[in-house]
């Protein structure tokens, strides 16, 4: 189970990687960033920006309700892709975390309605 005493399965070895990442957001990452989980804008909950979890780069998470947010652009309709997806998310929920997939175009087109969506799982995750 992620917590403390494990770091939330921190990766050490994908820093580098997630700092090139940070540097390089989507348009829908900046979005998402910008107007819904920065600077406690989330009901005061602290996110991370391409964060190591396991071995894998979360787009954002937040380790007080161990939620994980994924932006899922349009190489994840790809069978190839979208079957590492599976894989990846069930390796993260066995590890204790909450995973919730958003498709890039949903948050360029509608982002008041997905930070709506990420308020909810918030405020189940929360209690």
């Amino acid at each position: 189970m992620a917590g403390p005493s494990n770091r939330y399965h921190y990766n050490p070895y994908l820093k580098e990687k997630a700092r090139t990442l940070r540097s390089n957001m989507t348009k829908s990452e900046v979005v998402l960033w910008k107007h819904g989980l920065r600077a406690g804008q989330m009901m005061g909950l602290t996110f991370n920006r391409q964060r190591p979890v396991l071995d894998y780069i979360a787009d954002f998470m937040c380790k007080e309700i161990l939620l994980i947010i994924e932006i899922d652009g349009i190489s994840h309709h790809f069978s190839e892709v979208s079957e590492k997806d599976v894989v990846r998310q069930e390796r993260l929920e066995e590890a204790g975390f909450t995973v919730l997939r958003i498709p890039t175009g949903e948050v360029l087109q509608c982002r008041r309605k997905v930070i709506q969506l990420i308020q909810r799982q918030c405020e189940v995750l929360k209690v």
